[in-house]
């Protein structure tokens, strides 16, 4: 049998039916225009008036450096970074290295993304961007060091103190990479305590990398010592932080005193200190961190970042990231988008 309407209750129906569907395509349209959020804590980026205005031919940029028993010092830097610009200002401005810089150094700067032609060597003439592709810089800022054969004598990737920065100036200055690596170096001459190590509820204690990295489970290993110059901002406004335990749950955590001679198996199996697997690895920053899961090496952080920044990284190893971006750096950029897109606002700078 069929039910008869009578034609009260139908439109009755309809208008029902015509409410409910624009009200859907009405809260669809306001999720839609959803005001984006904004980046905040980028900077612009301003290149000292005294760096080499220069045809950005190397061959003949390192020739005119030892004219004059000069280093080429090459400076990769991105719009709105706001490490380079602190970088620029704490060394390239301030009084503690500026002079020493300019006394030493030839200082070239090129962009990470920048369009500019570059002739490197015989082989080599790119663009800007290609150029940073072929030498592997991923990070900004990142600084080259090129002695008279036009070699790469050492690398920075990411800010550096003055204090910490006049131990590397020195250490090419000198030609000290002549005689040994720079982990080295910094640990013969950075030996004043400025700096307390602390224990925390968080630390897992080891001495055979290899078999905790086996484990297939995320791992972090923190580096610090007495003479590291940004552990207590690190700790106060990073690691301590309950949203960056919250994210660190996921992980085994282990600390190191970059310092320790204390004997251990090393992530390859190897049997050694320490104190000499952190300087087998070249790790010349305080506080650095290795990160590994499902049985490899990740990411190293050699460079100080900010509260948003660490936790992308976290995020990117221990959410296995790493299959759709190459670097970590790719996906915060992209999550950066998702949380503006999404109306939250990013600081990068807190």
């Amino acid at each position: 049998m069929f039910k008869f309407i009578d034609s009260k209750q139908l439109l009755s129906a309809l208008i029902l039916t015509v409410i409910f569907s624009v009200t859907a395509v009405a809260d669809t349209m306001v999720s839609e225009a959803k005001t984006p959020g904004k980046v905040i804590g980028a900077t612009e980026v301003v290149i000292p008036d005294w760096f080499k205005d220069s045809f950005l031919d190397f061959r003949e940029e390192v020739e005119e450096a030892a004219e004059v028993n000069k280093h080429v010092l090459i400076y990769f830097h991105i719009s709105g970074c706001p490490y380079c610009q602190k970088m620029l200002d704490d060394n390239f401005r301030g009084d503690y290295n500026k002079s020493l810089i300019q006394a030493s150094f030839d200082s070239i700067d090129l962009n990470l993304h920048g369009s500019r032609e570059v002739a490197f060597n015989d082989e080599t003439e790119v663009p800007e961007s290609d150029l940073a592709r072929a030498l592997n810089v991923r990070y900004t800022p990142t600084i080259l060091f090129m002695n008279e054969n036009n070699q790469i004598v050492q690398r920075l990737n990411g800010y550096r103190s003055p204090r910490e920065f006049r131990q590397v100036l020195n250490y090419v200055k000198d030609k000290a990479y002549l005689k040994g690596d720079f982990a080295s170096y910094r640990q013969q001459h950075l030996t004043d305590a400025i700096y307390e190590l602390k224990d925390h509820p968080v630390y897992q204690q080891t001495d055979n990398v290899q078999q905790l990295v086996a484990s297939g489970k995320p791992v972090a290993i923190l580096i610090e010592d007495k003479s590291c110059d940004d552990c207590e901002r690190f700790h106060n406004e990073v690691f301590d932080l309950a949203e960056t335990q919250a994210l660190l749950k996921d992980y085994t955590v282990v600390r190191f005193d970059a310092l320790d001679e204390r004997p251990i198996i090393d992530d390859e199996g190897n049997q050694t200190t320490i104190r000499q697997w952190v300087n087998k690895l070249d790790i010349s920053y305080r506080p650095a961190m290795l990160f590994y899961n499902e049985g490899k090496h990740r990411e190293t952080l050699t460079g100080m970042l900010k509260l948003f920044h660490f936790q992308q990284l976290l995020s990117y190893v221990s959410g296995k990231h790493y299959k759709d971006f190459n670097t970590w750096s790719k996906y915060m950029v992209h999550r950066s988008e998702q949380l503006v897109k999404s109306g939250q606002n990013v600081d990068v700078w807190k």
